[in-house]
């Protein structure tokens, strides 16, 4: 195969199935859920292929029914990332000699797995482990996982194909070598396809991996650690390490072959982390590469000419999908008041006919945010709105967790637009609505644009031409994906590379070559076919 120029497959999304009653998939999923559901796992840790059993434990249970437990999970700590970075550098000389059409074929093998047999099992856990709803979990543990595996492999191709010139007597070539040293991969709750991107994209480039999933979130992660181990990736390329953020990212950053992060996650920890890294900067053997992308406060900005229905879709879905625990999820909206009696009583009118409950039922629309913690926060914003003189709860602001964890989705009417809940993350099902006059667009275009230290995801909803080109350029740095008359969540791999500026990360574009020459560091060779052997040049003479 040495003697051959291998094309990969050419990557195309993959399809998102319905979940219509009646249809295969939802048959399948159901089954999947009662399976599932009915049993309780161990999870263990899995360093260098072998599992580790530590006796530090906790548990992963379903937020729409915290006494249901799905499984008790090993907790990593010193000793066991010690033994994951011994694993990844056992492994990295092997893996980055691997040539890459076998890097590409085992990570293109893991995308028809999950495509076909591991689908339903995916999905079902992330179902259960982090309560989306059966077409949430579809397009992000199934589709997005599956265009990651799938598009990486193309755009890995792509970069080896980029080649420089070479002049009449040598030859010059680039070599993209992988990292000196393991990459961290820390991956959050809310993407089942995140905690599958961020320890494989580096791994496919040719790097090894330890990869700590969120805690809330280790059931998923575990199902696909085992799906990669039946793809093909070899012991010691990626290690599971779950564990509390300081028990193992604090070693992780102390080690001398620390050589990159790969995070989803918080602002402060992000922020934490990275002046961590300065502080250990001359333990390292090179500079780490420090991706990250982390929180949002999305924003929605509406023209007079909207069109109000699909405003008010464009609402609904970016705000309450997943509950609103998207860090692309529409958290604040700006709605020019000839159009606000409109937009209220639809607005109002289609979040009233939203179903919340468990996942298990496919008529929900609504299911339980993650945890105690997620809940609490989010509660606690909304008893400030109600408190608050600026402030007014149009509809939703129940809170119950007595079974699972419910937020009721909930809008906020703010009277001015620096108001809390118009420039803190909350990531949760709640919208803050500012209604701004008419005639004052350029003074609330610079309000939306200082209002949060975020740059993220945010769109314009207009029928005006040069007035989505006024706010467009208004916004420019306001948000790495920006949407013209569409809802500001729902990115596709392959379609719009993800990431956002200032405080939401790093900007380093998931789904695209951009991200995965992070992974790299570039060797340039020249060969000369015919070397001078007289030091002499011509102005000499």
């Amino acid at each position: 195969m040495s003697n051959s120029k291998s094309n990969v497959p050419v990557a195309v999304n993959e399809p998102i199935q319905g979940y219509a009653p009646g249809s295969p998939e939802r048959t399948n999923l159901a089954a999947s859920l009662e399976k599932m559901g009915s049993e309780q796992i161990e999870i263990p840790i899995i360093i260098a292929g072998e599992e580790v059993r530590t006796g530090n434990t906790a548990t992963n249970v379903c937020p729409h029914d915290h006494g249901h437990v799905l499984a008790t999970y090993h907790k990593a700590g010193v000793e066991e990332v010690a033994a994951a970075a011994d694993a990844c550098s056992a492994a990295a000389k092997e893996w980055a000699e691997t040539p890459w059409e076998h890097r590409a074929a085992i990570f293109l093998k893991a995308a028809e797995l999950l495509a076909g047999p591991w689908r339903q099992v995916i999905n079902g856990a992330t179902v259960l482990g982090q309560s989306k709803n059966a077409f949430q979990a579809e397009i992000d543990s199934a589709c997005e996982l599956i265009d990651f595996w799938r598009f990486n492999a193309q755009y890995m191709q792509e970069i080896y194909e980029e080649q420089p010139l070479s002049s009449p007597g040598c030859w010059n070539r680039l070599e993209q070598r992988p990292l000196e040293g393991f990459v961290f991969s820390v991956t959050p709750f809310n993407f089942t396809s995140i905690a599958g991107n961020l320890p494989t994209a580096p791994a496919l480039m040719g790097n090894t991996s330890i990869w700590k999933p969120a805690s809330s979130a280790v059931y998923s992660a575990y199902y696909l650690m085992k799906l990669l181990v039946e793809a093909g990736v070899p012991k010691g390329v990626i290690n599971f390490l779950p564990g509390s953020g300081g028990a193992v990212g604090d070693p992780v950053i102390q080690h001398p072959d620390f050589a990159g992060v790969h995070f989803t996650g918080s602002t402060a920890v992000f922020q934490g982390m990275w002046k961590s890294i300065g502080e250990n900067i001359s333990r390292y053997r090179s500079y780490p590469r420090i991706v990250g992308e982390t929180g949002g406060k999305d924003f929605v900005f509406a023209h007079a000419s909207a069109h109000v229905p699909a405003l008010v879709t464009g609402l609904v879905r970016g705000s309450f999908e997943y509950q609103g625990q998207k860090c692309s999820a529409a958290s604040r909206a700006y709605i020019p008041a000839s159009l606000w009696p409109q937009v209220k009583d639809q607005l109002l009118g289609m979040i009233g006919e939203l179903r919340m409950g468990a996942p298990t039922d496919f008529g929900n629309f609504i299911n339980a945010v993650i945890d105690q913690n997620a809940f609490d926060t989010i509660k606690g914003y909304i008893d400030h709105a109600k408190a608050c003189p600026d402030s007014e709860i149009l509809i939703g602001g129940g809170c119950d967790a007595s079974t699972g964890y419910f937020v009721e989705p909930t809008v906020i009417l703010a009277k001015r637009p620096d108001t809390k809940t118009m420039v803190e993350e909350i990531f949760g099902p709640v919208l803050t609505i500012f209604v701004y006059e008419d005639a004052k667009l350029e003074e609330t275009l610079e309000a939306c644009d200082i209002a949060s230290a975020y740059a993220l995801t945010g769109g314009v909803f207009s029928q005006d031409r040069q007035a989505i080109i006024q706010i467009a350029n208004a916004l420019r740095n306001t948000a790495g994906n920006f949407y013209i008359n569409d809802k500001p969540t729902g990115a596709v791999v392959g379609q719009q590379p993800f990431g956002g500026s200032r405080a939401s990360g790093t900007n380093d574009k998931a789904g695209s070559k951009m991200n995965l020459l992070r992974w790299v560091s570039t060797r340039t060779i020249k060969e000369t076919f015919v070397p001078p052997t007289d030091y002499h040049y011509p102005f000499m003479g």
